[in-house]
């Protein structure tokens, strides 16, 4: 029992340093966050509720200044009450001069919360801070990246810069929860200081240790619900102390621990900045397409509710749980960066895992609105009348062109490297042309570039495939004229004129592929709907494949989603067709209207015209609509 105690005091003696530095913060930040509250509150800086705020009562906001001064007073009081340095990897001057730009970034996040500045002052003020800590605290992405020997210093400035300023606006965005921000920076804080632990610099987490009291001690009052909020001071100054912190460790020989912990720390900030870049750019573009107001946003830097926070609470989800899903979310991140360092030899299928886990969050939560913003923008442009043929001509034949050569160039390399055969210089600049140039030559003879690809025949794809064949059969005939040293020739041209088949036929289905995709999209978009119209289509046929086509291509307008399909081929039923199933015929249509709960039903088979009457009956006493879909001749 004594030698217990005796170890138990050892090492809260060792670990003094941290948990008087964590605890100092944290208490500091306890105490001072009540009287930053009511000073906010008398200045005015109260965040008043609205349509895009969630809060229902005023809350003051600016409450980061009590992280920010909690942190710093802990941090330069430890120094010069120690005299020791706060980390082996950097000394204590650099933690100063971040304080002093911290304390910029500061006010200028105030005067924000305050007075409310144009984005594009905000961002100069970002700027400027971020260039400081370049010059003044020689932090640096280009050195931690390896890139000093050849990179130019101001291309390293830009690339900090963009780092640092990048990092700043994600924990900007993502402040819309309470305690969502303050939260997602512990965990991020946690995680990067875990990663120094692990490789041997321990004493180095000593400034993670009080970021993350101060944080802490702050969330006290900021969890929901809130009764004060960071503001822009705050959310940028946990952008800037976390985007800066890893670059300040120039002496850590591990990438990995300088830039893809803090990635991985940081993936749900960063994930949902990227998304807002994306989506309103993709809102700017649909406006110009429009020419006019398009519902939603007018330009990239105006605010929306499609964060991440917003599609949580939109699935009637509480802030808590919402906040508590995107921890659990950046939780698994920092622990698959930890666990890639503490099972090295395993890291790859860690990676693997997370590689997965994100794909398949990246595609649940664009599919509603990023994507389907972007199959918006792609329909809007793909059928404007007012672009004429030869400018549509100037923009495919180009794109038709350049990724041709790119893949076939890469299904050269694929088959070299499948096939073990060394890719030599002599190779790329001999063997490469003799099999890409004479495929090219045959797809232009063959009229490859002359061809509407979206209004193809089979004949047209066989012509692709005889260009294939010719071009690989006859660069094979070339290599063995110019005595090129070659080995295996035979299996090559057979890989190569299979996968290279592949990949441009390939290239040319995108286009009906991606409309399908659009249209399951914009199913499942009115899926949710009230005020959607539950469609029945009567016919599985051509017609059906048409009317289809046609929602696609009205789809920013429509409110008809299909929902089952009726024919009375009885060898049908039970399948699908476009993605639908066929319920049934004409006789079993009330009981399958009733199940689906269809409101309207579209007729889209050639019919007699008594059959046609029959139909219109029974759909008129199931009490829906009835319409007739048809493309037909008429004399003029």
């Amino acid at each position: 029992m004594i030698t217990f105690f005796k170890a138990a005091g050892n090492f809260l003696l060792i670990t003094a340093p941290w948990w008087g530095l964590f605890i100092a913060s944290f208490l500091l930040c306890l105490l001072l966050t009540p009287l930053v509250r009511e000073l906010a509150r008398k200045l005015g800086m109260v965040d008043i509720p609205s349509a895009r705020r969630i809060n229902k009562t005023p809350v003051p906001r600016g409450g980061g200044v009590a992280i920010f001064l909690s942190f710093s007073l802990a941090m330069v009081g430890y120094a010069l009450a120690t005299g020791a340095r706060l980390s082996p990897l950097f000394p204590n001057e650099t933690v100063f001069h971040m304080c002093i730009l911290a304390s910029v970034l500061v006010v200028v996040g105030l005067v924000d919360d305050k007075f409310g500045l144009p984005p594009v002052v905000k961002l100069l003020g970002q700027v400027m801070v971020a260039l400081g800590a370049f010059i003044w605290c020689d932090v640096s992405l280009g050195v931690v990246l390896k890139f000093e020997d050849w990179l130019p210093v101001w291309a390293d400035g830009i690339l900090t810069v963009l780092w640092i300023v990048g990092a700043i606006n994600a924990f900007n965005l993502i402040d819309g929860l309470d305690g969502l921000a303050t939260g997602l920076a512990v965990i991020a804080a946690i995680g990067m200081g875990g990663a120094l632990f692990f490789i041997g610099y321990p004493q180095a987490t000593l400034v993670y240790m009080a970021f993350v009291g101060a944080c802490l001690g702050f969330l006290r009052y900021n969890f929901n619900p809130a009764s004060v909020f960071l503001g822009d001071t705050g959310s940028m100054f946990l952008g800037f102390t976390l985007a800066s912190l890893p670059l300040m460790m120039k002496s850590v020989d591990s990438l990995f621990v300088s830039v893809g912990v803090p990635v991985l720390a940081m993936g749900v900030p960063i994930f949902d900045t990227a998304l807002a870049i994306l989506r309103r750019t993709i809102r700017a573009l649909l406006r110009r397409e429009k020419g006019g107001v398009e519902e939603g946003n007018s330009h990239v830097m105006q605010a929306d509710t499609d964060h991440l926070h917003h599609r949580l609470l939109k699935k009637y989800l509480s802030q808590k749980k919402a906040a508590g899903a995107l921890y659990a979310l950046a939780g698994f991140l920092v622990a698959v960066a930890l666990g890639g360092l503490a099972l090295r030899d395993r890291a790859a299928g860690l990676f693997v895992m997370a590689f997965v886990v994100a794909v398949a969050v990246v595609v649940h939560d664009m599919r509603r609105v990023e994507l389907w913003d972007a199959g918006r923008l792609l329909n809007a442009t793909a059928h404007d009348r007012t672009l004429k043929s030869p400018r549509r001509r100037l923009v495919a034949v180009p794109f038709y062109v350049t990724m041709d050569i790119f893949l076939l160039v890469f299904t050269f390399l694929f088959v070299h490297l499948a096939c073990g055969i060394h890719i030599s210089s002599y190779a790329l600049h001999t063997a490469l042309p003799l099999r890409v140039v004479p495929v090219f030559f045959c797809l232009v003879a063959l009229r490859a570039y002359s061809t509407i690809w979206g209004r193809a025949q089979i004949s047209n794809h066989l012509r692709l495939v005889a260009a294939c064949f010719v071009g690989a059969v006859g660069g094979s005939a070339a290599i063995i004229l110019l005595h090129y040293p070659h080995s295996q020739l035979i299996m090559t041209t057979v890989l190569f004129f299979a996968l290279s088949t592949f990949a441009l036929v390939g290239l040319r289905l995108v286009r009906p592929v991606m409309r399908d995709l659009f249209y399951h999209l914009d199913h499942s978009r009115l899926a949710d709907n009230a005020g959607t119209s539950r469609v029945v289509v009567y016919g599985a046929g051509l017609r059906y494949g048409m009317f289809r086509r046609e929602l696609v291509r009205s789809t920013s307008n429509n409110s008809r989603g299909i929902v089952g399909l009726l024919h009375d081929d009885v060898a049908l039923r039970g399948l699908y067709v476009g993605g639908m199933r066929v319920h049934g015929g004409l006789e079993e249509a009330p009981a399958v209207i009733r199940e689906l709960r269809a409101d309207a039903v579209v007729i889209a088979c050639v019919m007699s015209p008594e059959r046609l009457e029959q139909a219109r009956r029974v759909f008129a006493d199931a009490g829906v609509k009835v319409s007739l879909w048809s493309c037909e001749e008429r004399d003029l």
